[in-house]
């Protein structure tokens, strides 16, 4: 095993998203008439927005299509972007894996404006090799193809790359397509089909050291390269 990149997943992994996805849709369906009110908050837990327009659609006025529906749903959320909470610890994390010159990616089965207005909020956009959003592969996850196409596009195979998710969805595209697994659980779960559950996200560095990837050991590496490159 080689491993050579981490591919995130955002919401829920790198950012507590759920809560503003919520306030978005209840805002939405407040807006349109729709009534929710006999359904819990922990009702949409889980559930892509295809789901959940399965699942409440019809309670939508049938003027309202699922497309105009996604879009004052996403348009919302990215309207009250600056109230999502960002941990300090996150961002930096991913800034010293970046420093230790371990590429990063992040797939996402959000639409593009969700992601860009996470990874605007983490601030960690320059760290990122590049982003896969929902709208940039032709089926999202649990398919494997968002992951199989972020290891073809860093020019890797799938078993070079780390994925770090917090949903059975994520987790079965990320094995499905032959990558490392680790499976974020804030809770007392386990993620039986993760190869690795962690409970934070502070634990990342332990677990690329015990699959041979020591991050100071990494910089201290390119630190002396480029102090050479200089002479």
């Amino acid at each position: 095993m080689s491993l050579r990149a981490i591919a995130w997943d955002v919401d829920g992994t790198l950012i507590d998203s759920e809560p503003l996805h919520l306030r978005a849709l209840l805002t939405v369906a407040a807006k349109h008439g729709a009534d929710l009110s006999d359904l819990p908050d922990e009702h949409f837990i889980g559930l892509g927005l295809d789901g959940v327009w399965q699942e409440i659609g019809g309670r939508f006025p049938a003027s309202l299509g699922f497309d105009a529906w996604i879009a004052a749903i996403n348009g919302d959320y990215v309207a009250q972007r600056d109230s999502l909470p960002v941990p300090p610890e996150t961002p930096a994390l991913v800034a010293r894996i970046a420093a230790a010159g371990l590429v990063q990616v992040a797939v996402s089965n959000s639409h593009r404006c969700i992601v860009d207005a996470n990874l605007d909020v983490l601030g960690i956009g320059d760290h990122l090799a590049f982003s896969l959003s929902l709208d940039d592969v032709p089926v999202g996850k649990p398919d494997p193809t968002p992951y199989r196409l972020a290891a073809e596009r860093l020019g890797l195979t799938p078993g070079d790359v780390l994925v770090v998710e917090d949903s059975a969805s994520g987790l079965a595209s990320a094995r499905a397509a032959g990558c490392i697994t680790a499976g974020l659980a804030a809770d007392h779960r386990t993620w039986p089909q993760a190869d690795h559950t962690i409970r934070r996200l502070a634990e990342i560095p332990g677990l690329l050291a015990a699959l041979g990837v020591d991050l100071l050991d990494q910089q201290h590496h390119r630190e002396r390269n480029s102090s050479h490159d200089l002479h």
